[in-house]
């Protein structure tokens, strides 16, 4: 199934929306609070919604409505942006703990890392069970 422009857009429309109110609370609170805002993946609310829809068109396609395959397509998704953002978190914790003392892109590079291997762990984690 072929993604139309207006899913882009609806996808850019939510990611600018939630950029700017990060921006917004940064310029009232701080910038370690709206920091915390853009750790918000920006294109979720959209990606659900759209998962959902071409999941129950899909299925509408053979005849078969009534079906909560979309909600639990969406579900998914949520799971896995969960757990993504579980190690954006160890992320932004060695970022902060380490930008102050190391060169910068070594500091990014060793927080790349730990979130990988954070979000690799609860992958795996979540698969054994």
């Amino acid at each position: 199934m072929m993604t139309k422009w207006s899913e882009y857009a609806l996808r850019f429309l939510f990611g600018g929306t939630i950029t700017v109110v990060a921006g917004v609370l940064a310029e009232r609170f701080g910038p370690e609070f709206g920091g915390l805002f853009l750790a918000f993946p920006a294109i979720f609310p959209a990606s659900v919604t759209l998962i959902e829809k071409h999941e129950r068109e899909r299925k509408k396609r053979p005849g078969l409505t009534k079906t909560t395959r979309g909600r639990e397509a969406a579900a998914l998704e949520a799971r896995g942006v969960t757990m993504g953002s579980i190690g954006l978190v160890g992320f932004a914790l060695v970022a902060s703990s380490l930008l102050p003392i190391w060169n910068g892109a070594l500091t990014l590079f060793a927080a790349l890392v730990v979130w990988t291997m954070l979000s690799l762990m609860i992958w795996r984690l979540h698969k054994s069970f």
